[in-house]
Formats: structure tokens, C-alpha cells, sequence
């Protein structure tokens, strides 16, 4: 059997195993968005490595009206990646992701750089078997290691080691108007984390009143 066509059915197969709504491969081709804009992506894909970029970004922007789906042609996307419903998904330029990943819609790879000029690594990379629930901001050159779940609406700007679940997204403030790093998808990943000074400062005075406990104890 033709690799490529091995490759296309081991695809349909797999949104046949993640999805109980769908019955089937004729019923995975015809009526998944996701599977749709994995097609248009890998056609791009091809032509941005061809160095053909205006045609790779005409069909990944046809790819955006029909699906709902925005994956730019240059990002490197592995094996049986199945995009849940989809609409509103958003994959960056340079962001990688590994083999038998799962992601459902309204999904963001979203880079923390974003203007003219700028090159080098700027979206997340996600490692093979990763699930990443709707609505989660994954933001910056960071790595969602194997195995990982990020929870729906979740906002991940460090890392994430294999096997383990993320969730949560509480906006709080983290810098006054003239020093906040911004982009339009959020905070620099480098910004501090004003919750992080407090837990730190909390561990700081437990440790204090351990070693007060501790000295008490010792000349009693």
C-alpha cells in the first residue's frame, strides 16, 4: 500500500477512535472541519518548503474561511493530528507539534513577538501525545512535553513536564501601564508573577517562624 495513502487512512482512523460522534472514515472525511484543514495544511505545508510562500499562504487563508481552522504553512505538524470541531483554532509559524496529538477548537499557539523582523523560534512546541482542552492559550517558544493535558481555557507560558495535567486562567495584575512587556496575546512570558512574590515571601516567613519554633524548643 502507498505510504501517503497508508498515512491518509491511519488520519481518518484516527478521528474515528477520538471522536464518538463520528461513524466512520467516509463520515471523518466528509463532515470534519479539523480533518479538512489538516489537508489544506499539508498541500501549504509542501509549497511553503518549496519556498512558493504566497501560494502556501493563499491556500492556508482559503483553508481559514472554509474551516474556521488558521494553521500557518510553516509550522511542522507530525502524524495523526486530529483537530476536534476546530473553529477558532489558531496555530502559529514556527510552533511544532509531535505525533498523536489532540486539540479541540478555539486553541491558540500563539507566539509573544510579534513584530516585523522578528525571526527565531516565537510558538510553543508540543511533544507526541499531548491533549489540549478548548480555549487554552499555549504563548511563546515554550515545550508541552509528551503525555501532557492542558485543561480547557488554560493560559500556559512555561513549561509543561510529560505526564502531567495544567490547568487554570486568572488574569491579575503583573505590571503598571508604562513597564507591562504586552503583546496581542498577552504578557511576555519573562514578566514576573506578582503571586509568585507572595508565595515566596510566605515560604520565607514560614521558614522564620520554623526556625524561631526551633531555637524556642532547643533552650527549653
Amino acid at each position: 500500500m502507498n505510504s501517503n495513502f497508508k498515512h491518509f487512512l491511519q488520519e481518518l482512523d484516527t478521528i474515528v477512535k477520538k471522536d464518538p460522534a463520528t461513524s466512520g472514515r467516509l463520515d471523518a472525511f466528509l463532515c470534519s472541519p479539523g480533518y479538512h484543514a489538516i489537508l489544506f495544511y499539508r498541500l501549504s505545508h509542501q509549497l511553503w518548503q518549496k519556498n512558493w510562500r504566497l501560494s502556501a499562504r493563499l491556500i492556508s487563508q482559503f483553508a481559514r474561511f472554509l474551516t474556521g481552522v488558521e494553521i500557518h504553512p510553516g509550522a511542522t505538524i507530525g502524524k495523526n493530528f486530529f483537530i476536534d470541531h476546530g473553529f477558532g483554532t489558531v496555530i502559529g509559524e514556527t510552533a511544532v507539534i509531535g505525533d498523536n496529538v489532540m486539540m479541540y477548537h478555539g486553541v491558540t499557539l500563539g507566539g509573544t513577538k510579534s513584530y516585523a523582523g522578528t525571526s527565531g523560534k516565537r510558538h510553543p512546541t508540543i511533544e507526541d501525545n499531548v491533549v489540549i482542552g478548548s480555549h487554552a492559550q499555549i504563548l511563546g517558544p515554550i515545550t508541552v512535553k509528551k503525555n501532557a493535558k492542558i485543561g480547557a481555557n488554560a493560559t500556559v507560558v512555561k513549561d509543561v513536564e510529560q505526564n502531567t495535567t495544567v490547568i487554570g486562567s486568572k488574569a491579575h495584575v503583573a505590571e503598571t501601564a508604562k513597564t507591562c512587556a504586552f503583546t496581542p496575546y498577552g504578557i511576555n512570558a519573562k514578566t514576573p508573577d506578582p503571586y509568585d512574590k507572595q508565595i515566596n515571601h510566605l515560604k520565607n516567613e514560614i521558614e522564620n517562624l520554623k526556625k524561631a519554633l526551633s531555637d524556642l524548643s532547643n533552650k527549653s
